[in-house]
């Protein structure tokens, strides 16, 4: 290997390094915050403003990569969840994770009208619902939720989270719904209204 070659693999390496601690810096603080500046940004990260804006031109440029870095963080850590707690309890807290990852996607503000993130979006659809369906299996298997739900169905009805205020109670509230919804994904008990809708006998 050339004395150019070395050079310019550990350019690539250090320009990585940069984009990920970007990244990471930017899910950190516009989970609190999703009018965090570049300049905030760029100083949580450690980098030079110049280092960021090679990397994100734009303030939309960095958000989107954001969101997309946050979502593939999402869908992969599906199998550890499962691997580390009971199926239920995992799909609570990947739902949670959402919650929280969903921040980003508030931080476009205007910018989430425009056919970049209209494609950012659509993109991580269909990760998500695979995700979601791997999760939903695994609920199932142990009787925790009933046979047969759709994910996409699943991802839509979770469609609250998107909605729940920035504030000091946004996490407990993000909690006290997701349990509802899941209390309503149980599987259906003796007593309750069967799927047509009528009361079942005792």
């Amino acid at each position: 290997m050339t004395q150019d070659e070395v050079r310019y693999g550990t350019q690539r390496a250090a320009a990585a390094r940069n984009r990920a601690v970007i990244l990471d810096a930017a899910h950190d603080l516009l989970a609190d915050n999703p009018n965090a500046s570049m300049n905030e940004i760029a100083k949580r990260a450690g980098v030079g403003a110049g280092t960021l804006y090679r990397h994100f031109p734009t303030r939309e440029d960095l958000l989107l990569a954001a969101y997309r870095h946050d979502v593939q963080r999402l869908v992969d850590s599906v199998a550890d969840r499962l691997a580390t707690l009971p199926p239920r309890q995992a799909f609570e807290r990947w739902f949670e994770d959402l919650a929280g990852y969903i921040r980003v996607k508030h931080g476009l503000g205007e910018a989430l009208h425009t056919a970049a993130a209209q494609e950012a979006i659509n993109e991580t659809y269909e990760p998500v619902t695979a995700a979601i369906g791997q999760l939903l299996r695994a609920a199932e298997r142990s009787g925790e939720v009933r046979a047969g739900l759709d994910p996409g169905d699943v991802l839509l009805l979770m469609g609250f989270l998107w909605r729940i205020p920035p504030g000091p109670g946004r996490a407990e509230q993000s909690r006290r719904l997701i349990a509802v919804v899941f209390d309503g994904l149980s599987p259906d008990q003796p007593g309750d209204d069967d799927r047509s809708g009528t009361r079942r006998r005792s």
